[in-house]
Order: C-alpha cells, then sequence, then structure tokens
C-alpha cells in the first residue's frame, strides 16, 4: 500500500493557536494554508489586547485567511463586534459561535451578517440540526466556513466520520461554504478529513510538527523509542538494588 505524504494532501490545514512567534514561523511553512485562534487560546497566550494583537498578527499575515472570535453573550454585542473584527482586513474571517451561552441560535445574526457581505467562520457545531441551519442561514452570503468539532465528538466515544461526511452533503450545493474538521486530536485525523473530502482542518503546532513523521520506517521508529526510553533511564540514575526478599516461585 502507498503511503501518502504531506504534498498529496487536498485538505487544507490552517494552524490553530494565539502565540505569535509560533503563527509566524508556520506563515512560512508550505504546508499551511489559514489560521485560526480563539479566546481560550489568547488567554493561555497571556493576550489582554485582543484587537491590538490580531493588527499586530494581520501586519504580516495578509494573503492566508485568519479567524478571530467575537466573545459577547449579547447578539447585538456580537453583531457590533463581528463588523469591527471585520474591518480589519479583506482576509479576515469573523468567528461565530453556533449559539450563545444559554443555547439560543445565532442563525438570525449569522443570517443578518452574511446578507451585510461578512466572512464567517461559525464554530462550535457538534449536530447535523446544526449543520442545517447554518448552511441555511449562509447559503445566501460570501464565501464562510462552518466549523465542526469533530475531536471533541470522538471524545464522546462517537465516530465523527458519519456526521462529517453528511455534512458535506448538506453544504454541497453552496460551493462557497467550507467544511472544517476542529479539534483533531492525532496526526491521521489529518489524512481522514483528506480522504473524506473535507475542506479545511484546523492544527495545533505540535501536531503540525509530526508532519516530519509521514512515511517513517517503523522499525526504524521502534529502535528510537527503545533507546528513547533507556537513555532517560540513564540520565534518571534509576537503579535496582538486590534485596532480601524472598523470590516468589
Amino acid at each position: 500500500m502507498m503511503t501518502m505524504t504531506p504534498t498529496d494532501l487536498k485538505v487544507k490545514i490552517f494552524a490553530d493557536g494565539a502565540d505569535k512567534k509560533g503563527m509566524l514561523e508556520l506563515h512560512q511553512n508550505p504546508f499551511v494554508k489559514g489560521f485560526t485562534t480563539n479566546p481560550t487560546l489568547m488567554r493561555k497566550e497571556g493576550i489582554t489586547d485582543y484587537q491590538a494583537f490580531a493588527l499586530d498578527i494581520l501586519s504580516t499575515i495578509k494573503d492566508y485567511p485568519i479567524s478571530f472570535e467575537v466573545f459577547s453573550d449579547d447578539f447585538d454585542e456580537m453583531q457590533r463586534q463581528a463588523l469591527l473584527i471585520a474591518s480589519w482586513g479583506s482576509n479576515v474571517y469573523v468567528k461565530i459561535p453556533v449559539t450563545n451561552t444559554l443555547g439560543e441560535s445565532s442563525s438570525d445574526l449569522i443570517r443578518h451578517l452574511a446578507s451585510m457581505g461578512v466572512k464567517q467562520n461559525v464554530t462550535a457545531l457538534m449536530t447535523l440540526s446544526q449543520v442545517k441551519e447554518v448552511t441555511k442561514a449562509l447559503s445566501e452570503g460570501p464565501s464562510a466556513i462552518i466549523s465542526i468539532f469533530a475531536g471533541r465528538i470522538a471524545d464522546t466515544g462517537l465516530d465523527p466520520m458519519p456526521l462529517m461526511r453528511e455534512a458535506l452533503n448538506i453544504m454541497r450545493p453552496h460551493a462557497q461554504l467550507e467544511l472544517l474538521w476542529a479539534s483533531p486530536r492525532e496526526l491521521l485525523n489529518i489524512f481522514q478529513a483528506d480522504e473524506m473530502g473535507c475542506h479545511i482542518i484546523t492544527v495545533t503546532n505540535d501536531v503540525i510538527k509530526k508532519l516530519a513523521l509521514v512515511g517513517k520506517d517503523l522499525a526504524e521508529y521502534s529502535l528510537e523509542t527503545v533507546k528513547m526510553f533507556r537513555d532517560d533511564a540513564v540520565k534518571a540514575g534509576f537503579n535496582l538494588k538486590t534485596t532480601d526478599v524472598e523470590t516468589v516461585a
């Protein structure tokens, strides 16, 4: 069986993170075709000025799609934030959560923003009913992304592949819409997303680095793993001393 290489992939890899140094490095990576971030990732990196961070990144990353998320729980304020974020650049997609924290659908806001020409990345979807509703809301608008959290679906013990395939079928009549596989857990997810025809997958820096392992000889990888365990044991100074404990036959 022939092993695929990263250059064979049709799915677009978007780097997911909020580390400026890492984002700018990945901007030079030929396998990376876009970027996503969110308030949780920004908080993890200690970012306190949302707009200053975004504009700083956009001063360099001007040629690839990049998503920034609204953070209000009120739909009117979400709209105000969305219009401001959209004004930052033609490559900006505004991330809109599929609901607010009360579980109220964002579909009316999504439809309104689409009618205003705002490019959106609707995020945190996990059900087909959400896909149908969001697809309908985006159907008359500009290019947009629908992000299904396949990794989180898998965390519940469910195979996300059937849902992802059906989502593609639902979206297919609308060529301007792209399906994004969010929250991948391992490198294999990139190849799964590619095999089922997903348009985009978001990938963290740690997973992107694993692309260098694609096609690696497994016997060689096994030996390297054995050497790693041995080297770490030596560096730790582990020692098992003989005791007087009777050996059990």
